[in-house]
C-alpha cells in the first residue's frame, strides 16, 4: 500500500515513519500543499494523507478519485477543508485524528492568556537589550477572572479544568455538548460578562465570524480574546477595529483566516502581501503563533498512531472507527 502524504513537514517524518516501521506501507512525503496543481501527485498511489489547510473541494476529489485514490486520511481534527458530500459521491472514505492531546492545545492556550496578561514576551526582549525597567508591564492576575470558553469538547473541557486550578469563573456556551459541573451561559451573556473569551469550537456555516462587529459591542472594555480553533470564527477586519477602539484589549491567535499562505513556511525573506495580517502584527497587545499549538512530542505520537490505525483498518476492510460520515 501506498500513502500520499500532503504539506508533509521535516518534523512529521520520524514519527510516521516509527508509526508504519512494521507494516506494509510505502510512504511518500510531499512538501507541496494539496490542491488542483498538485494533486497529480498521488498517482500510483491508494491513500492520500493530508493537513489542516490542504485543499479537498470538489475539484481536487474528482481528480483524486481519477487517479484511484480509494482513502483520504486526514491526520488533524477538523475536517472544514473537505467537502464532504463530494467525498460521499466519489466513495472515497475520509477519516480523521478526532483527539490527539487535548491537553496540548489547552496548554497553549494558557501559554496565550499568561504571556498577555504579564506582557512576557515584552519583557524577554527588554531584558535582552538590558533594559530592567518595569513601566509599561503591568499586568493582572487571571484568579478571579470570568473566562468565557465557547465549545466544551475535550480541548474546551482540558482548558476548564487548567482555568478551575487558577481561581477563575467559568462560563461556558456549547449547542451540544452539557458538562454537569460547568455554569453554562448563553452566547451574549458570555460575551457580557467574561474578562476573557477563548474558542474552541469547529469551523461551521453557523459558527463562521462568530466573533465580529456585533460581538465585540457586547464585550467588556479591554477584553482578552484567544483564538486556538479555526481562523475564520473571527473576523478579522472586526477584530482590528476593535483593537484600535481598545474595546480589545489583548489578542492571542494560534490560527488565522488567510493562515494557508503563511502558517507552516519560513516567509522570513519574504514580504508578505496580506495586509491584514500585517496590521495585526503591529498591534503591541497582539501575540500570534503560527498554529503550533498542537505541536507538543505526546499529541505527534497520537496523531501518527491514530492515522496509522486509521490506514490500517481500511487495509483490513474492518469498521473506520473516526470515518467522518
Amino acid at each position: 500500500m501506498k500513502i500520499a502524504f500532503f504539506s508533509a513537514q521535516k518534523y512529521e517524518v520520524s514519527f510516521f515513519n516509527t508509526a508504519f516501521a512494521h507494516d506494509n506501507v510505502q510512504v511518500s512525503y510531499f512538501e507541496q500543499s494539496l490542491n488542483e496543481q498538485t494533486a497529480i501527485l498521488a498517482k500510483d498511489h491508494d491513500v492520500v494523507c493530508a493537513f489542516v489547510n490542504d485543499d479537498l473541494s470538489q475539484a481536487v476529489l474528482q481528480i483524486l478519485k481519477d487517479l484511484g485514490i480509494q482513502l483520504i486520511t486526514l491526520r488533524c481534527a477538523g475536517f472544514n477543508q473537505v467537502d464532504l458530500q463530494a467525498a460521499k459521491a466519489f466513495n472515497i472514505p475520509v477519516t480523521r485524528v478526532p483527539a490527539y492531546s487535548p491537553e496540548a492545545v489547552a496548554e497553549h492556550c494558557i501559554a496565550l492568556m499568561l504571556s498577555l496578561s504579564r506582557k512576557t514576551h515584552k519583557a524577554y526582549n527588554r531584558v535582552k537589550e538590558d533594559n530592567f525597567d518595569l513601566n509599561g508591564l503591568l499586568g493582572f492576575n487571571l484568579f478571579q477572572k470570568t473566562v468565557g470558553v465557547i465549545g466544551v469538547g475535550k480541548i474546551g473541557q482540558a482548558l476548564i479544568r487548567i482555568l478551575q486550578g487558577f481561581g477563575c469563573r467559568i462560563l461556558a456556551y456549547d449547542p451540544i455538548a452539557q458538562e454537569t459541573d460547568v455554569e453554562y451561559a448563553s452566547l451574549d451573556q458570555l460575551f457580557t460578562l467574561s474578562d476573557i473569551v477563548t474558542l474552541h469550537c469547529p469551523l461551521t456555516p453557523e459558527t463562521r465570524y462568530m466573533i465580529g462587529a456585533s460581538a465585540f459591542q457586547q464585550m467588556k472594555q479591554g477584553v482578552m480574546l484567544i483564538n486556538t480553533s479555526r481562523g475564520a470564527l473571527l473576523d478579522t477586519k472586526a477584530c482590528i477595529q476593535a483593537l484600535k477602539e481598545k474595546k480589545l484589549g489583548y489578542l492571542g491567535l494560534d490560527v488565522y483566516e488567510q493562515e494557508a499562505d503563511l502558517f507552516f513556511k519560513d516567509l522570513s525573506d519574504e514580504i508578505i502581501q496580506d495586509d491584514d495580517f500585517q496590521r495585526l502584527l503591529t498591534f503591541p497587545n497582539v501575540l500570534i503563533t503560527g498554529h503550533q499549538g498542537f505541536f507538543t512530542k505526546e499529541a505527534m505520537e497520537e496523531i501518527a498512531m491514530t492515522t496509522r490505525e486509521n490506514v490500517i483498518q481500511w487495509q483490513q476492510k474492518a469498521v473506520l472507527e473516526n470515518q467522518i460520515d
